[in-house]
């Protein structure tokens, strides 16, 4: 799907990066699903786990991105947002915003996940207080937008080309290369936290699938426990060569016993069966 904005809809706009003021008063909507942090903890914990946030990079979820567009604060709070490298803030501090190319680089990808209730992610309003496609797409011009609508498990990915966000194609597995995270993007079902849902989920470039913590701690009680049965065997081929030395030995020892009553015999008869 591709959502084409006429350019003359709109008169140039003036941009600027300026710092959210500190009186200024974030919106604090609700969350519109139980289900839209529990995707967003999963996707940070799974890069996390496999140590793929810089020190210098942003991840944040319900997190406001800021412009002065036309002399008036924008912000916009996308359920996820990827930002590959920020400035630094002093110890103790606490981001309550974030502004592009003032603070660092912009947004690198931003994820809105759908509810029930439709947020308005296809919004290409052009005017205050701009719609979340617009901004995202003419305003942040961020490389990657992603939309995720799990109650029918419908995931599209749009790339910004010549300035409009045009959809990728997924791989002949259902998921989308993502090259500003060095990663693939795809939906899997399954359960997590008790659960069971659509999920957004991570593979790197050879298809291996970024784990959660909880499949992290079961591949290895496997792998213990594959370790535990392979000692097993290795103890029980070693007693059953044992018992089968032990049984050669056994019959060895009967041969020579009878070897040696059967002399005894012979000589008791008087057969002479010479030098031993």
């Amino acid at each position: 799907m591709t959502i084409s904005l006429p350019r003359t809809l709109h008169a140039p706009l003036n941009i600027r990066w300026e710092p959210l003021p500190d009186d200024f008063v974030l919106p604090d909507d609700p969350v519109e699903s139980t289900l839209q942090p529990l995707l967003a903890a999963a996707l940070r914990e799974a890069l996390e786990l496999d140590d793929r946030i810089p020190a210098h990079c942003l991840i944040a979820s319900n997190f406001g991105l800021c412009a002065v567009v036309d002399g008036k604060t924008i912000v916009k709070a996308p359920d996820w947002v990827y930002v590959p490298r920020v400035q630094s803030v002093s110890v103790g501090t606490v981001r309550r915003s974030y502004t592009p190319n003032l603070e660092g680089e912009k947004p690198a990808i931003v994820m809105e996940f759908i509810s029930a209730t439709e947020g308005g992610e296809y919004s290409i309003k052009p005017s205050y207080p701009y719609g979340k496609w617009f901004f995202y797409e003419q305003i942040l011009q961020v490389p990657i937008y992603v939309i995720f609508e799990p109650d029918i498990c419908c995931l599209e990915v749009y790339q910004l080309q010549e300035g409009q966000y045009k959809a990728l194609k997924p791989n002949p597995e259902g998921r989308y290369w993502l090259g500003e995270i060095g990663l693939f993007s795809g939906v899997w079902q399954g359960q997590k936290a008790e659960v069971t849902a659509p999920w957004l989920r991570w593979w790197d470039e050879s298809g291996r699938l970024l784990l959660w913590g909880s499949e992290r701690i079961a591949e290895e009680r496997l792998r213990a426990e594959q370790a535990e049965g392979e000692t097993l065997q290795e103890r029980l081929r070693a007693e059953q060569a044992e018992g089968e030395t032990l049984q050669e030995r056994l019959r060895a020892e009967r041969s020579e016993a009878q070897l040696q009553a059967l002399q005894e015999r012979l000589r008791s008869l008087g057969v002479d069966l010479g030098p031993d």
